[in-house]
């Protein structure tokens, strides 16, 4: 059975670039009458916004969404991720790291997704104290099939190096917690921005490193205002909930389908009937970005 998800970040209410992401994602799903789960990525909590993730929740609610299990949060799954992090330890997979930004800065090339750490800690006996720990970037070839953007190959080491797993703060990274969370969430299938199509190949790099099966991708394009992603960091405007057809309709043009029929429905329910069954991946522009 199909299971996918929507992940967002509870870093302030929702705006029309998140909103374009359930859609997809919900749309997907429930076209291959699969389970849709939200889950809550609120690791950092210092740029956790208090109420955010009630707001995103409601404003999920008066759009018409209808989500599959209880919304679960990262920040309440802390010893899950530790438990994983210690078998890739005990695997001999990890080391610690004290490298400065600064550092890494003056002796890394740059990737497709920041610096290259050029592996300077490698062979270093550090403790955990204070300290990063990073995986062990092998010279590693991942492919797959985006179900968007089409087929994508990378390699781990030479394209990313040996990436954090767990912040010199404390705080886990993205890239251990979604794959952890995934993975035990039964999650198959998954629709997300373009931003995070280059965070795809080291996720599998860890499910295998894991032994976790693998996923089915498919990355939209994300939505740009002035060549800036529209996001909460850049106080990109909240959706109006009181606006809940325009705003479902803006999202279905931004993903290419034919919306005329949808657009005639006369409730919410029968819009999303209508979007679900009339749903093609097809048409979803096969490029990164889209200015609105």
């Amino acid at each position: 059975m199909y299971i996918g998800r929507f992940a967002p970040s509870p870093t302030g209410p929702i705006h029309f670039g998140s909103l374009v992401t359930a859609v997809a994602s919900y749309l997907d799903a429930k076209h291959h009458d699969g389970i849709w789960k939200i889950r809550m990525e609120d690791l950092d909590q210092p740029r956790f916004v208090e109420g955010s993730d009630k707001a995103i929740i409601n404003s999920l609610h008066q759009h018409g969404f209808h989500w599959d299990d209880e919304i679960i949060y990262q920040s309440h799954r802390i010893d899950i991720y530790q438990t994983y992090l210690s078998n890739l330890n005990q695997q001999g997979s990890t080391y610690f790291c004290e490298c400065s930004r600064k550092e890494i800065a003056d002796s890394a090339m740059t990737g497709i997704d920041g610096m290259i750490y050029p592996g300077t800690c490698r062979n270093k006996k550090l403790d955990a104290n204070h300290h990063a720990l990073r995986i062990i970037a092998k010279d590693t070839f991942i492919t797959f099939e985006d179900k968007i953007q089409g087929s994508i190959h990378q390699n781990i080491s030479k394209d990313f190096g040996d990436f954090i797993l767990k912040r010199s703060d404390g705080i886990y990274a993205y890239q251990l917690a979604v794959v952890i969370d995934d993975a035990l969430q039964n999650i198959n299938t998954i629709i997300r921005g373009a931003d995070l199509i280059d965070s795809t190949s080291r996720q599998i790099y860890l499910q295998k490193n894991l032994s976790f099966p693998s996923m089915n991708y498919g990355h939209i394009p994300i939505a740009t205002l002035n060549q800036k992603k529209l996001s909460k960091e850049n106080h990109s405007t909240p959706v109006n909930d009181a606006n809940i057809k325009n705003n479902l309709i803006a999202c279905l043009k931004f993903l290419g389908q034919d919306y005329e029929l949808i657009e005639k429905e006369n409730t919410l329910t029968n819009f999303w009937t209508t979007a679900i069954q009339l749903w093609d991946i097809s048409l979803v522009p096969k490029i990164k970005t889209i200015e609105i």
